[in-house]
C-alpha cells in the first residue's frame, strides 16, 4: 500500500466511525446548545462543517483535479440529512484521495497560495485531522446531551 492509500483508508474508517457514533441522532440532540447563544457549540455546526470541509470544491482543485463548479454544501435541514451529507462528502473525498497515488507527493501549487509548496498529501492529512477532531467533539456533545437528560439512577429523565 502507498501512504496515500493508507490515509484514504483512515479517512474512510473515521467517516464510518462517525456515522456509527451518530446512529439514531435526534434532531433535538443535533440542535442542542450547551452554551446558550453559541451555535458553534452544537453537533449541528460540527456536522455541517465536516460536510462542507470534505465536500468543498477546493479539494478537487488543490489535489490537481478540475473543480466541478458545484455550489457549496448547504446546511442540513435535519440530523439524518446532516449525517448523510458528511458520509456522502467523506466517500467522495476518499475516492479523490485514492486517485492521487504518486501525485500525493506533488506540491499543491499556486492555487493554494501560501501553501503552494506543501504536498497534496499534507492537505489531505489536514482534512483528515478536521474530520477526526470534529467527529470526536460531536461524540462528546452527544455524551453530554445524554448525561444532561439522564436521571441520577441512569433512566431517561
Amino acid at each position: 500500500m502507498t501512504a496515500t492509500a493508507d490515509v484514504a483508508g483512515l479517512l474512510e474508517y473515521a467517516t464510518t466511525r462517525l456515522q456509527d457514533r451518530m446512529a439514531g441522532l435526534t434532531d433535538h440532540e443535533w440542535e442542542w446548545q450547551p452554551v446558550a447563544g453559541d451555535a458553534r457549540v452544537t453537533i449541528r455546526w460540527r456536522l455541517d462543517h465536516l460536510a462542507e470541509t470534505l465536500g468543498d470544491d477546493r479539494n478537487r482543485e488543490w489535489l490537481g483535479e478540475e473543480p466541478t463548479g458545484a455550489p457549496p454544501i448547504a446546511p442540513a435541514a435535519s440530523a439524518d440529512a446532516a449525517v448523510a451529507a458528511v458520509v456522502d462528502a467523506g466517500t467522495r473525498f476518499a475516492a479523490l484521495v485514492r486517485g492521487l497515488d504518486a501525485e500525493g507527493a506533488a506540491p499543491i501549487g499556486p492555487v493554494a497560495g501560501p501553501y503552494a509548496d506543501d504536498s497534496r498529501l499534507s492537505f489531505v492529512l489536514h482534512v483528515v485531522d478536521e474530520l477526526v477532531h470534529h467527529a470526536a467533539e460531536a461524540a462528546l456533545l452527544r455524551d453530554l446531551y445524554a448525561a444532561r437528560t439522564a436521571a441520577p439512577d441512569g433512566s431517561a429523565a
